[in-house]
């Protein structure tokens, strides 16, 4: 098919582009387009107007400052894959950029057309939802407003900014260094839309020590990330091991899990305990390993 007429608009200030938005019916900002522009095609979306970002000054960037890595919405997937910054600070983004499309997708798409588009499987709004205290940003004409990733995750595709919005920043809250983190997930093939994925990060008090925090985002079994907090604080206190994943994971509750053509609600959340044991598995290694390499 091809798309329903528009009238396309290059901004190149965020005044710009945050003036068309909210003087504009029907609009839709345009980042990377790796999911935008195939639903265009299909007529899935019809916007009237379609906002191009690309050219706006001051969107893009990762920076590592009092404890928080921020990044603009419009830095490339690609670019997040290979910063050193996030791979000294937040490699939990590196790796689930693995599992992220392809090369291709990854060089044009960005972190936060992703976290817009809100995909139920999106590895980085999965990742984003793992961070305690995570801060989105967000510009209009009339300033600037702040949202937790609970506001903004408004419900299936569906995010919380206002008509008049656009995404500017994503914060995240930096862990400690020997932090372990691991990021599981199954797809019929590699690069598709994943089935469930779970993303984990876990501090321990020493090698060989007990668990002092923990976090677990759980993506693809709701139309929003999961964290099932019970588990995580079930984990403080505890020494790692099989027999303590195997039960905190076995003993997970899942409510109104997604369905499709091809999985059933039952053996998703059958995978997302599955993995969620696998995670915390290779999260805790990896901690052991970073004290081990201290």
């Amino acid at each position: 098919m091809k798309p329903a007429p528009f009238r396309y608009h290059d901004p190149k200030t965020i005044d710009e582009a945050t003036g068309l938005v909210a003087s504009l019916e029907n609009a839709r900002c345009l980042a990377g387009g790796q999911s935008l522009m195939p639903m265009i095609n299909f007529r899935y979306a019809q916007p009237d107007h379609l906002i191009d970002l690309n050219r706006v000054e001051g969107l893009a960037g990762i920076a590592v400052q009092n404890g928080l890595i921020s990044i603009g919405a419009m830095t490339r997937q690609r670019d997040i894959e290979f910063s050193d910054e996030v791979a000294e600070v937040a490699p939990i983004l590196q790796a689930a950029l693995e599992h992220v499309g392809h090369r291709q997708t990854r060089n044009r798409g960005t972190i936060g057309g992703s976290l817009c588009h809100l995909d139920p499987s999106a590895e980085l709004v999965n990742c984003v939802s793992l961070h305690e205290g995570a801060v989105l940003k967000a510009r209009s004409k009339s300033g600037e407003r702040t949202l937790a990733i609970s506001e903004f995750a408004a419900g299936y595709m569906s995010h919380g900014l206002a008509e008049d919005e656009i995404l500017v920043e994503v914060c995240l809250p930096v862990w400690s260094p020997r932090h372990g983190y691991a990021f599981v997930e199954v797809a019929r093939r590699r690069g598709d839309f994943a089935i469930a994925g779970v993303a984990v990060l876990m501090e321990l008090s020493g090698a060989g020590g007990t668990i002092v925090r923990a976090a677990i985002s759980i993506a693809g079994v709701s139309p929003v990330p999961v964290r099932p907090s019970a588990a995580e604080q079930a984990l403080i206190g505890q020494r790692p091991s099989p027999e303590l994943f195997e039960a905190v994971a076995s003993a997970l509750p899942f409510a109104d899990v997604l369905s499709d053509a091809y999985v059933s609600s039952d053996y998703r959340a059958h995978l997302a305990r599955v993995l969620m044991r696998r995670g915390l598995t290779a999260a805790a290694s990896k901690a052991e390993e970073r004290w081990g390499n201290a």
